[in-house]
């Protein structure tokens, strides 16, 4: 029976049932209760005879604010998001390599980059497929599990896992076969008032909790911000967006890659016209029979089955579209009638059209999923992750469901030979982690009908900087090259299923930027993977960032900055774009020391308001007035930019 306590008292009952040791598992994002982690932690802290190791992922913590302008425009957005969010006091520690002796954190997925300068989280990090975590948690011997969890009025004897059934509900049964041989295993929740109540799966009986903390958190949930969408992500997304069968399943990863792929779906569906002018116009001739073979361009008729780890905002938006509405049922007799379309009418009502094991993202998308209905809430299905990341267990329905399914994910560098990067730098630090990417990969091969699509800028600036992320060799790869696919970058689609290496490093240079294609095909002949007298098509030879923005110049309807919402004010939203111009322009760093503030400035009359929300409207000192010229050459900059949309 489940017990209410204080925070205080689930710390106490933790400590005095527990052995020395603690080992407790927390689910990745926004599912952890950090009020609860944080007295813990603080609680062991104290107590060097004690330890502590905790097992999860993706810890969310706001935004480092940095210096000089980043900061400026940082702070005052950061305050109005994430409110009173309570950090994880162990973040702050492990950013500064200063955690206490007795305390260890092993995550097998970070929050993007945020770590890499951390070698205590480096060296505790631990590489495991998604799919893998909960057996390798509760095998290092986990014998606690906190959970934030959501309550509903009408439903007072349950709980709902909510944004994370994703690896409890695999633990689960792991937990039960230890407890019934007499192991101690405590499960602590307690309720987030704003958390979304998610009906199916996520749901569990009040008393599978040992421990409920009886003050509900009322603090802010962690959310991420829409972020705007460049012209790179936009051609890339439509590429990808060709290649979505009707009638499939569809998963996408959460950025501004999955973003674009939503904005060119809904287009597709909605601006039909305007979507294939726009598709005529960036010529995908030489994808023609690729596209009628495994994608379209047409409206969706059938409508589309989400089976994604990450339940990501852009889902939700193609739902409400009326795109993502296939139904899947919990049965092989059902599914194959679904599939047949004798279905009745009645029987159809039942059905799922997402399967998610987590969700993350904007409080606006947590608030639709509040305000839905229940009957509609039913549709989206939050489950343990063994379910939708791997085909074994429940194989034949799994099939039966998963039609055409297209699984599209990112990496940042792709090298000739078809291997991607997504987790990790050459020297062995890691951004992120493997995650689902390659359970996905692999049910791109294993699943008939479906394929693997890795989306990709083709280069890169920073600084000043330009280079390819279409490379000849790194140092690591997340993606094996016998794995390899399909690759798609804002300039077209390189289908590599198959394929010798030859053709592979062909139809890669196809898709890559014009101005390192010489020097890449220089490097495969140099090895002989290239015969020496291999000349380009010329169709592919003028790709150029210039080509694609005058594209996009003609069809600016169909290129929105924030296509799934923003939560930048306007003139916030132009300071942002200057900021990043800036960041890709110069090292400000060296600006600053040299004194080079010879820019063509414009008058600061020209931007009050811009400058007035970063506090540079009357400069003070050569530093205050730098930072005001150098804005003031980025809002210039890309004003005019966007006046040439």
């Amino acid at each position: 029976m489940v017990q209410l306590c204080s925070i205080e008292q689930a710390v106490d009952d933790v400590l005095a049932r527990l052995p020395d040791h603690i080992h407790m598992g927390l689910p990745l994002g926004l599912g952890k209760p950090n009020p609860f982690v944080n007295a813990l932690y603080r609680r062991v802290a104290q107590l060097p005879e004690r330890r502590l190791t905790i097992y999860t992922a993706l810890c969310l913590g706001r935004p480092p604010l940095g210096d000089g302008l980043q900061k400026r425009f940082l702070e005052p957005f950061v305050e109005r998001v994430f409110g009173d969010y309570p950090e994880l006091d162990f973040l702050a520690d492990l950013r500064r390599d200063q955690l206490p002796g007795n305390i260890h954190i092993q995550q097998f997925f970070m929050q993007p980059g945020s770590l890499l300068n951390s070698a205590t989280a480096q060296q505790d990090y631990v590489s495991s497929n998604y799919s893998h975590a909960a057996r390798d948690i509760n095998a290092a011997g986990l014998n606690l599990v906190a959970q934030l969890v959501a309550s509903h009025a009408e439903h007072p004897d349950r709980l709902s896992l909510s944004c994370n059934p994703d690896i409890t509900l695999d633990l689960m049964p792991m937990i039960a076969r230890r407890r019934a041989a007499g192991e101690t295993i405590l499960m602590v929740g307690q309720v987030h008032n704003d958390l979304p109540y998610m009906p199916g799966d996520a749901e569990l009986g009040i008393g599978t909790f040992d421990l409920l903390i009886d003050q509900k958190d009322n603090t802010t949930l962690f959310s991420t911000p829409n972020m705007p969408v460049g012209f790179q992500d936009h051609f890339i997304g439509l590429h990808a967006s060709t290649l979505v069968r009707d009638g499939g399943t569809l998963q996408i990863g959460i950025g501004s890659m999955g973003d674009a792929l939503t904005a060119a779906l809904l287009a597709r569906q909605a601006d039909s016209d305007a979507y294939k002018a726009l598709l005529a116009e960036v010529n995908l001739s030489q994808w023609a029979q690729l596209i009628e073979r495994e994608g379209g361009i047409e409206p969706f008729a059938k409508g589309l089955y989400g089976c994604s780890e990450m339940f990501v905002n852009g889902l939700l938006v193609l739902a409400d579209a009326g795109i993502v509405r296939r139904k899947v049922y919990p049965d092989v007799t059902t599914q194959q009638q679904a599939n047949a379309g004798t279905l009745d009418e009645a029987a159809q009502t039942d059905g799922i059209s997402v399967h998610g094991g987590f969700f993350l993202g904007p409080r606006s998308f947590y608030d639709r999923l509040r305000e839905l209905p229940q009957s509609k809430r039913l549709e989206f299905n939050m489950t343990r992750i063994s379910y939708i990341n791997e085909l074994y267990g429940q194989e034949e329905l799994k099939r039966l469901q998963r039609l055409d399914a297209r699984f599209i994910n990112t990496a940042f560098t792709v090298t000739l030979l078809g291997a991607a990067v997504a987790d990790q730098l050459e020297d062995g630090r890691v951004l992120s982690g493997v995650g689902g990417q390659y359970n996905f990969v692999a049910q791109g091969h294993a699943l008939q009908g479906a394929r693997s699509v890795l989306l990709l800028r083709s280069w890169r600036e920073s600084a000043g900087d330009v280079s390819s992320n279409i490379v000849w060799e790194y140092g690591h790869c997340t993606i094996p090259r016998h794995l390899r696919d399909i690759v798609v970058t804002e300039y077209g689609i390189a289908d590599l299923r198959g394929k010798t290496d030859a053709a592979v490093i062909e139809a890669l240079l196809n898709i890559s930027d014009s101005r390192f294609q010489q020097g890449l095909i220089e490097q495969a002949q140099k090895v002989g993977k290239l015969p020496k007298d291999f000349r380009l098509d010329p169709r592919f030879t003028e790709n150029s960032p210039q080509r694609l923005q005058a594209i996009q110049a003609r069809h600016p309807n169909l290129f929105p900055e924030y296509p799934l919402g923003c939560d930048f004010t306007e003139v916030e939203r132009d300071v942002l774009r200057a900021l990043n111009w800036l960041k890709s322009k110069f090292k400000l760093s060296e600006v600053l020391e040299l004194g080079k503030a010879a820019l063509d400035a414009p008058e600061p009359a020209a931007f009050p308001e811009h400058l007035q929300r970063m506090q540079l409207s009357k400069p003070e000192g050569l530093k205050e007035d730098l930072y005001q010229r150098l804005l003031l050459s980025g809002l210039k900059a890309t004003a005019q930019a966007q006046q040439r949309k």
